[in-house]
């Protein structure tokens, strides 16, 4: 959303409603992401197929709107909306369609990593030291029960999103844990490629991590740009 001639750009870029706005919205919202989100784990556990179907494609839109009457950056928008895409891509349950869902969530991650990077706290290289073994570890692991087709995107994708989940922690602990979470959910769908042992219902947990992944990154991400504000304020 533009501002007008007579209003001058917000400092972040974003759009939003204004505060009454965001009051009027953002709970409405946020509830009917919470509703969503539960119908779907619900679906998950029962074996419900159609009301996973029905669910799955309402959560990031919803999230999205939710970050944007709160005023979220716009590349916290794009971010959530690059995830939907890739939650309708990965319904279709097909070697194209994973591939392009993939492609989806690489682009979210990109603008994730893109906005973390925009923020001056310093890097932990205890931290990256540690996802860093992590990735390693894993994939060395995986790497001889993945598909010979996927090993290449699946180990650039990985970098990218393990790149993403370090960075997150330079926002505070909501978007470090949901940056952790999301690596834990993506490790998830690796292990069913790779057909690893997996736990009973493993689609609702893979659901479940990814769920709380974005809302804990965007709950970060708004949380710090308040605290920003807060403190221009001051």
């Amino acid at each position: 959303m533009s501002a007008t001639a007579s209003r001058p750009a917000r400092p972040d870029g974003a759009g939003g409603l204004g505060t009454a706005g965001a009051g009027r919205f953002a709970r409405p919202l946020l509830g009917a992401f919470l509703l969503a989100a539960a119908v779907d784990l619900a679906g998950l556990l029962a074996g419900l197929d159609t009301v996973h179907l029905v669910a799955k494609p309402l959560l990031m839109p919803l999230l999205a709107a939710y970050a944007a009457v709160r005023g979220g950056p716009r590349l916290l928008i794009a971010a959530l909306l690059s995830g939907w895409g890739g939650d309708v891509f990965l319904l279709a349950g097909n070697d194209l369609a994973f591939l392009l869902g993939m492609g989806c969530f690489a682009v979210g991650h990109a603008c994730y990593l893109t906005l973390f990077g925009r923020d001056r706290a310093p890097a932990q290289v205890v931290t990256a030291i540690g996802y860093a073994v992590v990735l390693v570890v894993f994939l060395v692991l995986i790497w001889p029960d993945l598909p010979a087709e996927l090993r290449a995107p699946l180990t650039g994708y990985s970098l990218l999103l393990t790149a993403m989940a370090w960075r997150a922690g330079a926002l505070g602990r909501y978007a470090a844990a949901g940056g952790a979470l999301f690596l834990l959910s993506d490790a998830l769908i690796a292990t069913g490629i790779a057909e690893w042992p997996r736990l009973p219902v493993p689609d609702f947990w893979v659901m479940l991590t990814y769920i709380a992944a974005q809302l804990l990154l965007s709950l970060g991400v708004l949380t710090a740009k308040s605290e920003g504000a807060k403190g221009r304020r001051g």
